[in-house]
């Protein structure tokens, strides 16, 4: 059995320092987990797709601005007509008519029962809500590239340990069949050595599975295959210093609770908006015009026109319609404030399961490194006795069985204590660029919004499309 003791020694102690990263040689190009959160940060599609959307947010600004602008409009007619008049001598008249008009009109709306400035109103807090939106699912995306990075560390360390189960397992095997051939074991140690190798391959098989799944999630999330990982730190200097600070940070400071706040604001200024089609409206309207004709017995005959009308509108009765849209208004307003209600008990629950998740992970980390620690020393005690003869095969092969699953354990618990402080950073509101200092310049919506705001014309978007 010393045989077998020294050619495991190696393995189990790189094991009493495990991290992470245990399955990965050290290289200047491995790549870190803030930059793989800032390639996903600037690649990732549904990140991309969600600004595109906020971008089309932005143009309802213009849009509701539009009402406090003329409306110019230019009309030109023109045709073929064909006369035949029949005259008092009973002398029938025929002639082919080209008429044609050009005009142009300037409406200007002077009031419209305050719709115009509440639509503007509406549409700003939409973009406000928007942005936040926005936030939220950057929070998402760099949690998921945060998962994505730590399932490939772990499931690498995973793949690592069951190759070093699987070599120990066939040495354990030749030892015993060697020990078979001298008459010191039984057949049952071989069959419970073999058995233990078939199984030792099957875990490795699909630990290898799993490993490649983790780094197919990874190219989706972050945008390229994974090659070298440099250990996952934790966010601990970012995060609340106790649960009633992640709660009120969270009730605060979350993307989603603000979203939904906006969008109250959103439902509230509707009802006005709906309400001002019961008040009177006025507009002014200019207009000119140019016409020819040619008359078969006045000649050619022309007309110019010029005109300024105002116009004074007063509603009495629309059918309801009006009534009823300004109930529904306010019935949307009661329920944006009950699911403003909802996201609030939402980001409290996400950020007390976060808190008490990191917590748990802390917790859970340095138990499992003990148990790898007390699992490595029992293996070696227990080689030391089987190979005085106090213990038999299958004993040596529960220890490393046991060994195993700790280092299955700890490496379990390493990724969850990563994911649950960023869980945590991002339950209160503060997983972004930012915060992370990231080295990736931060997406600032508001500089298409100013582009677009006041533009009075041009189909082109700022970035050219």
């Amino acid at each position: 059995m010393t045989r077998r003791r020294s050619g495991v020694g190696p393995v189990l102690a790189t094991w009493t320092t495990l991290a992470l990263s245990c399955a990965l040689p050290a290289a200047a190009s491995a790549e870190a987990l803030p930059e793989a959160l800032a390639k996903a940060y600037q690649t990732n599609p549904q990140l991309n797709a969600e600004r595109a959307r906020q971008r089309a947010t932005d143009e309802n600004v213009p849009q509701a601005l539009a009402g406090y602008r003329p409306q110019l409009v230019a009309s030109l007619s023109a045709g073929l007509q064909s006369v035949r008049n029949l005259l008092p001598n009973n002398t029938i008249q025929t002639a082919d008519l080209k008429p044609w008009v050009i005009g142009v009109t300037v409406t200007q709306t002077l009031f419209n029962g305050f719709r115009t400035a509440n639509n503007v109103r509406a549409a700003e807090l939409q973009v406000q809500s928007g942005r936040e939106a926005l936030r939220n699912v950057g929070q998402g995306v760099l949690l998921d590239a945060v998962t994505a990075y730590t399932n490939v560390l772990a499931n690498q360390s995973l793949v690592e340990a069951q190759r070093s189960n699987v070599a120990f397992l066939r040495e354990t095997l030749a030892v015993t069949q060697r020990r078979l051939n001298a008459g010191d074991v039984t057949p049952t140690d071989s069959a419970q050595a073999e058995a233990r190798l078939n199984r030792g391959l099957a875990d490795l098989n699909a630990a290898e599975v799993a490993l490649a799944v983790s780094q197919a999630t990874y190219a989706q999330v972050i945008g390229n295959a994974p090659s070298q990982l440099k250990p996952a730190e934790v966010v601990d200097r970012y995060l609340p210093k106790s649960r009633e600070d992640a709660l009120s940070m969270a009730i605060r400071q979350h993307p989603a609770v603000m979203a939904a706040g906006f969008d109250v604001d959103v439902a509230s200024t509707n009802i006005r908006v709906a309400e001002g089609a019961l008040l009177p409206s006025a507009s002014v309207q200019g207009s000119a015009s140019k016409s020819r004709d040619n008359d078969p017995t006045l000649g050619t005959f022309a007309q110019d026109q010029a005109s300024v009308v105002a116009n004074v509108t007063v509603p009495i009765y629309d059918g309801g319609q009006a009534a009823a849209q300004t109930r529904q208004a306010k019935e949307v307003a009661a329920q944006s404030r009950l699911v403003l209600d909802q996201v609030r008990n939402q980001a409290r629950t996400a950020a007390v399961s976060a808190w008490v998740a990191n917590e748990g992970a802390k917790i859970a980390v340095s138990a499992s490194e003990s148990e790898v620690k007390a699992a490595t020393v029992a293996l070696q005690g227990v080689q030391r006795e089987a190979a005085g003869g106090q213990r038999t095969t299958v004993d040596v092969l529960n220890s490393q069985a046991d060994l195993i699953q700790a280092k299955a354990r700890l490496i379990g618990a390493l990724r969850d204590r990563v994911i649950a402080s960023y869980t945590l950073l991002s339950a209160v509101g503060h997983l972004d660029v930012k915060t992370l200092s990231l080295n990736t310049p931060d997406y600032l919506p508001e500089v298409h919004y100013q582009q677009v705001r006041d533009a009075w014309h041009g189909l082109r978007t700022p970035s050219g499309q």
